[in-house]
């Protein structure tokens, strides 16, 4: 009876650990179901002039329980997941349509004739100056903001040129610089952009594309207008 009793559990068991390869093999892991079902044939083919001790078998019990919760609390986790992209992708989409402040260097003139966006000052300065190139890298304009605290200092450029001459719609280098004693140091300089559309990578990335000036990823956004 014994020797009946081993012969099937060594049978069931190596069928399971076949099944089990083959499952691995093909990217799956071993689920509650399988759990329970080797536990059951565990039981079914002891041997009954030995059975399982006691202990063991609460060990088993605890260890089905803990999968269990971890599935559960999975399937949980990857709910949140998708909610909270299903959330920010719409929260994205609403953004079409508006302006942001984004780094740049380069600015769009539009219809309403200026380009606004803020310096990044690290440091007080005497001289803060604000210099605009075409895209033939000729200066257009060049604007003395005066002396500066450290912190962000926003600029308008009204579109145009030293004489006042408007200039035409298109886009245009924005270049700041601060005087210390050290000499001029060019700081970062952030512009407003209209959202044209909004892209959905992969893992749930949101790009923004942004008129004239291509696209950014949304955690570089520092503000929405």
């Amino acid at each position: 009876m014994s020797a009946v009793n081993s012969a099937s559990a060594s049978d069931v068991l190596g069928q399971y650990r076949i099944n089990r390869d083959d499952k691995a093999r093909g990217g799956s892991e071993l689920g509650k179901d399988a759990f329970m079902e080797l536990m059951l044939a565990q039981l079914k083919n002891q041997n009954p002039l030995e059975p399982q001790d006691n202990g063991d078998f609460i060990s088993q019990l605890a260890q089905f329980s803990s999968l269990e919760e971890m599935q559960n609390l999975s399937g949980t986790v990857e709910d949140v997941a998708g909610q909270f992209r299903s959330s920010q992708a719409l929260q994205a989409s609403a953004m079409v349509g508006k302006t942001v402040l984004a780094p740049s260097d380069v600015g769009i003139l539009g219809n309403d004739g200026e380009i606004t966006g803020t310096i990044e000052v690290p440091a007080s300065t005497g001289g803060l100056r604000l210099s605009v190139m075409n895209q033939s890298g000729e200066l257009v304009r060049q604007i003395d903001m005066g002396s500066s605290q450290a912190g962000v200092v926003s600029f308008r450029w009204d579109g145009e040129d030293g004489n006042g001459n408007p200039l035409p719609p298109g886009p245009y280098q924005i270049v700041a610089q601060g005087s210390y004693p050290s000499g001029p140091e060019q700081l970062g300089t952030m512009v407003s952009a209209n959202v044209d559309s909004v892209s959905l990578g992969k893992g749930g990335s949101i790009t923004l594309n942004l008129a004239g000036m291509g696209s950014i990823a949304l955690s570089d956004v520092k503000q929405i207008n």
